[in-house]
């Protein structure tokens, strides 16, 4: 039987999926479990009311397990590996938070309005330290293996690349080869083909 989701629609066009990096990683951890699942495509900014009766907080992703609607992407995604734990998509404790300064890095660039403010150099630190981890252990970050963390990193790159080019007309260095080839690679193939679904 097919798990349902809740995942962002696209802004003005409601039956595309959306920007939402969170709902991306578990359409793309459903996609590697070969989970089967039935999408609803919700408007943020005109939430259906079963939706709100469902989640009355009203934040995607919330998937259906159990009979039981569940919220936040952390959650959903431990309580899929714990239910359907092949292919393990665990990513062993070492490289657990590798990269997880990077979002919030891009988001205080995107909004800062002071060039001098360290935002963008704190970003090219966390994009420096990224880089180097995949020259040493890549193409994934846990190495060969496609793990739980590469479905929360990757769509974050994704969005970053996409909004800083679009706002700052900002890209990532040329010379952060390994996380160009991580970006091009697979990952985004995998978010593209969740988003055609």
């Amino acid at each position: 039987m097919a798990l349902e989701i809740c995942v962002k629609a696209a802004a003005g066009a409601p039956n595309i999926l959306g920007d939402c990096p969170f709902c991306q990683r578990v359409l793309l951890s459903l996609e590697e479990k070969k989970i089967p699942y039935k999408s609803h495509l919700i408007n943020l900014g005109d939430k259906p009311q079963w939706f709100l009766d469902i989640n009355p907080e009203g934040k995607v992703p919330v998937v259906k397990i159990d009979d039981k609607w569940v919220a936040d992407s952390d959650v959903i995604v431990g309580m899929l590996e714990e239910k359907y734990p092949e292919p393990s998509l665990a990513t062993p404790p070492e490289f657990a938070s590798m990269g997880s300064k990077i979002f919030p890095s891009f988001v205080k660039f995107l909004k800062s309005k002071d060039p001098n403010d360290g935002t963008e150099q704190a970003l090219l630190e966390e994009l420096k330290a990224l880089d180097e981890h995949l020259q040493a252990h890549g193409p994934f970050i846990a190495g060969e293996k496609i793990t739980a963390a590469d479905f929360s990193l990757a769509p974050k790159l994704y969005h970053l690349e996409v909004a800083l080019g679009h706002f700052k007309n900002w890209t990532i260095p040329g010379n952060l080869i390994h996380i160009h080839n991580y970006i091009k690679g697979c990952i985004c193939l995998r978010i593209i083909r969740c988003s055609k679904r």
